[in-house]
């Protein structure tokens, strides 16, 4: 068990250096002018629009990767090999922004930039699916495994339709890009969140904390809401 657990943790480690050194390279496209002007830096808005969106979806794909690598049991070396595919297609995530950045939102370099999406979102959901094909019924309800699939297709239809449109409106495709749902519960997020923690929490938010009456409190203390515990904050009181 523990020999298994250890493999899962490397796996997971790997995958995190990874994107670190991914948000790295990105990072390095920026180039600061050659002038002390302010007005020198209105020329590079391609360049810092494309990184400030690039970064946003590393860190979406990486709060996904996140949640859903807590319901990976000893991974199978199929499933180590889904995850180097989408690790390979985020690795191509740094070409395809300096290409959009250089050419200033160009046609083609947006439709592969959409299709790499595309790629990245496929190779995710094959990656979801062996994941949850695996996970025990208790960790993950029907519903949120409904809802993921709903979500994952949903975020498939919008890069294609952006793929699509950038063809012929390159800066109205590109903008169809940056309208990608939230990380959740699209294999992250809230629903992956109540599935680990046991709780339905469809909107979620904690409930706000219980009001105190007129009594002395000493101090307050959180509840370890993931290992269970009541939501919330617990007062101690003194005297009547």
């Amino acid at each position: 068990m523990l020999e298994e657990k250890i493999t899962a943790d490397r796996l997971a480690g790997f995958s995190d250096a990874f994107f670190a050194v991914i948000v790295t390279i990105i990072v390095l496209e920026l180039k600061a002018p050659e002038q002390a002007a302010f007005s020198d830096l209105g020329p590079l808005w391609p360049t810092a629009i494309s990184y400030a969106v690039s970064y946003l979806f590393i860190a979406i794909i990486w709060i996904n990767h996140h949640y859903l690598m807590r319901f990976v049991g000893p991974p199978t070396l199929g499933l180590i090999w889904i995850n180097f595919v989408h690790l390979f297609m985020v690795s191509l995530l740094p070409f395809a922004t300096a290409w959009i950045a250089r050419t200033r939102l160009a046609s083609f370099p947006v439709v592969s930039y959409a299709a790499l999406f595309v790629c990245i979102d496929i190779a995710y959901n094959v990656f979801e699916r062996r994941v949850l094909a695996r996970a025990d019924a208790t960790q993950v309800s029907e519903r949120t495994r409904r809802l993921a699939r709903r979500r994952s297709l949903g975020v498939l239809a919008s890069f294609t339709t952006a793929m699509l449109v950038a063809f012929v409106a390159p800066r109205v495709g590109f903008g169809l890009i940056c309208r990608r749902p939230d990380p959740s519960p699209a294999a992250g997020g809230r629903a992956w969140q109540s599935a680990v923690t046991g709780r339905e929490d469809p909107e979620g938010d904690r409930p706000p904390p219980p009001r105190l009456s007129r009594v002395t409190v000493v101090s307050w203390c959180p509840c370890d809401w993931r290992d269970g515990g009541r939501t919330g904050f617990r007062a101690r009181r003194y005297g009547s």
